[in-house]
């Protein structure tokens, strides 16, 4: 997937290009500068940086990786908060923007990001992370690239603890309400003394809708790539709109499209349908083409329905909720 949010030691990436949390003056410092530093090679690294001299707040330069697995260390200086009200959003913005258009000009594929002044700088992690996402998708809508915002632990994750909650209270009572009816089911079965499959789920109450035998049967004969196509048509949307939207890879959605009887995973689908920004019947109905389904006892299900109920579109602020509850997240 173009963007994707992954836990993990930014030293170890193996991308094009990994983005140092820098100072102006270059020299090694804590936490993931520090780290960066050690892992190329300090001394190798400081004389590459002292060559440059100097990099201004919201700026970006780049060295040489030396030990590490990428080809470029681009280094950025993010802005230290104070309270919001001395520019530091745009110079936060800049340092993601000026980054990646520095990989563009070195003609990298693929790039890794910390989150940029969370640390000893103090940015308040939630919208930094807002302000990483935005500018990763802006950048992301006019270029192919492979982008990764790496954070070592959740405590340097930054969903708020409100949709955290909300979506938890969701999860839950959704799957109380499930247990409940499969104990119902059961008791109900056995009463009767009928012989079934007492776990087996929920018809949803949108795919019990009923359609016309012509719509069953148009349905019925559609690929899932038919049936994506159709949708793309209906919505009156370009594939490259849409498959940006999905977060999916330019390659992915060619195959899907070049190759009618191809069924991608669950997952890919779903970003579809969220990029298509469709209702849970039409969601339901995309994925039935490929033999999938949404179902209420599991929390990546559960998560999308949460979304879509919701009406809230965002691919990028989904895959936020799906991290932050050890899920896999959407796109390919």
């Amino acid at each position: 997937m173009p963007l994707e949010i992954v836990r993990h030691d930014i030293t170890k990436m193996t991308t094009d290009a990994i983005v140092n949390a820098a100072n102006s003056q270059l020299e090694m410092g804590g936490g993931v500068c520090g780290a960066i530093f050690n892992a190329a090679g300090s001394d190798a690294l400081q004389q590459a940086c002292d060559r440059i001299g100097h990099c201004a707040v919201g700026e970006a330069v780049h060295t040489e990786a030396f030990a590490l697995a990428a080809k470029f260390i681009i280094h950025t200086v993010g802005p230290v908060w104070e309270g919001g009200s001395n520019n530091e959003e745009a110079l936060l913005r800049n340092c993601y923007r000026n980054s990646l258009e520095l990989a563009h000009e070195l003609g990298c594929e693929s790039i890794a990001f910390p989150l940029i002044s969370t640390g000893i700088f103090g940015y308040p992690k939630e919208p930094a992370l807002r302000i990483a996402i935005s500018e990763i998708e802006s950048f992301l809508l006019k270029h192919e690239m492979q982008v990764y915002l790496v954070v070592f632990d959740k405590q340097s994750f930054g969903i708020s603890e409100k949709l955290y909650q909300s979506i938890a209270a969701f999860i839950d009572e959704n799957e109380v309400t499930e247990l409940e009816k499969k104990d119902t089911r059961y008791h109900r079965r056995i009463e009767s003394e009928t012989i079934y499959d007492v776990y087996e789920e929920d018809i949803t109450v949108e795919s019990k809708q009923e359609l016309s035998l012509e719509d069953f049967l148009q349905d019925a004969e559609d690929s899932f790539s038919e049936r994506l196509l159709r949708l793309i048509d209906e919505k009156g949307m370009t594939d490259t709109e849409t498959y940006k939207r999905a977060n999916i890879d330019r390659k992915l959605f060619s195959k899907i499209r070049n190759s009618p009887g191809y069924t991608p995973l669950k997952k890919t689908i779903v970003a579809f349908a969220i990029a298509l920004e469709l209702d849970l019947y039409e969601t339901e109905e995309l994925l039935g083409t490929a033999g999938y389904r949404l179902s209420r006892s599991h929390k990546f299900d559960l998560i999308i329905r949460y979304f879509i109920e919701r009406k809230n579109y965002n691919i990028h602020e989904i895959n936020e909720a799906l991290f932050a509850f050890d899920q896999m997240l959407l796109g390919a």
